[in-house]
């Protein structure tokens, strides 16, 4: 017994006399907490609500380095780079897994059923199968979604409202990384919500830059049309390539995130994501503190924001009415 207390006591002070040595110790003993992203790691964005979410987890006491160790992966915004970062992000063997994107929610379900997830933007979680029901998600898998079933009637809206003589509208998205891909319950919505506001509506997938090149210039040859750009990884991650394309033909587009109008795009209305980052903190939080993800139902959006590009909207030689710029939450000149 006092040879073990003996060794117990050299191994404290050598402890205290090597402050690397604590070091390690703490590194070993804090929770591992993954993060997942759909999208590519050059997204300042990105960058910028994942310091939000380590913001908030700091204010439950999770401070990175001390009890919480954090391992973030990107997908690229490409389904196979995002299915390669979910296998890597398992060998980390995390507690909990934050997952940002349809795409990243996806391959990281499909990677391991057992790992506790809890997502943030993604606009569909019961149509592409990640819960049951908002209010009993039955699984591993919880978290934040981006969107309502209105929204799609409110971006028409909007956009009619700012360009009043467009008469057709397109709907732009990736199949393969695009929210909605297997329920495709988006369809009938935009086309409704189109005809109700005399638009004709276009489909308009895309499955690579190239492809959205040639359907963007195909869909400009008929003059007074409109894109609506989808909540969509790839559309995200390219949206360089979209306000080059949509710049150089004049068509007027509406964005779902305000980074896109931040970005270069004309308008953007949407769920602020750096809200619902933050937000997931509380439910990473509790699932660290023991709670199941089947015990948590999925949040839907609160906070929403309309950002307007006037800088744009010159160069597309557009003028945008004042009963939108008094709505806007922010107005780039």
């Amino acid at each position: 017994m006092a040879a073990t207390r003996r060794m117990f006591l050299a191994a404290t002070a050598a402890l205290l006399a090597d402050p690397l040595a604590r070091a390690r110790q703490g590194a070993d003993q804090a929770r591992r907490v993954g993060i997942l992203i759909s999208g590519r790691e050059s997204d300042k964005s990105t960058h910028q609500r994942l310091s939000e979410f380590k913001h908030a987890m700091r204010r439950f006491g999770w401070i990175e380095g001390r009890n919480v160790r954090y391992e973030v992966r990107w997908g690229g915004g490409r389904r196979d780079g995002v299915a390669a970062a979910a296998k890597a992000l398992a060998a980390f063997a995390p507690a909990v897994v934050l997952t940002v994107g349809t795409p990243a929610t996806d391959a990281m379900r499909r990677q391991s059923p057992n790992i506790p997830i809890v997502f943030a933007v993604v606009a569909d979680p019961v149509g592409d199968g990640f819960v049951a029901s908002f209010s009993h998600p039955g699984a591993n898998v919880t978290g934040f979604t981006t969107f309502d079933a209105e929204i799609l009637g409110k971006w028409l809206s909007l956009l009619k409202e700012s360009v009043p003589q467009i008469t057709r509208a397109a709907l732009l998205f990736n199949p393969r990384t695009a929210p909605f891909s297997r329920s495709e319950f988006q369809r009938p919505l935009f086309e409704r919500a189109a005809r109700q506001l005399a638009l004709e509506p276009v489909m308009l997938p895309v499955h690579d830059v190239a492809e959205m090149k040639s359907s963007v210039e195909s869909f400009a040859r008929t003059p007074r049309g409109s894109i609506v750009v989808m909540p969509d990884a790839f559309l995200l991650a390219n949206r360089a390539a979209v306000f080059e394309l949509v710049a150089k033909h004049r068509v007027p587009v509406m964005y779902p995130f305000g980074v896109f109008a931040s970005d270069g795009g004309l308008i953007a209305y949407g769920t602020d994501m750096t809200d619902l980052n933050r937000r997931a903190a509380a439910y990473v939080d509790r699932i660290l503190k023991g709670a199941l993800p089947a015990d948590l139902p999925v949040q839907a959006p609160t906070k929403f924001e309309l950002v307007v590009n006037l800088k744009t909207a010159k160069a597309q030689g557009l003028a945008i009415p004042q009963s939108i710029l008094i709505r806007a939450d922010q107005v780039i000149e």
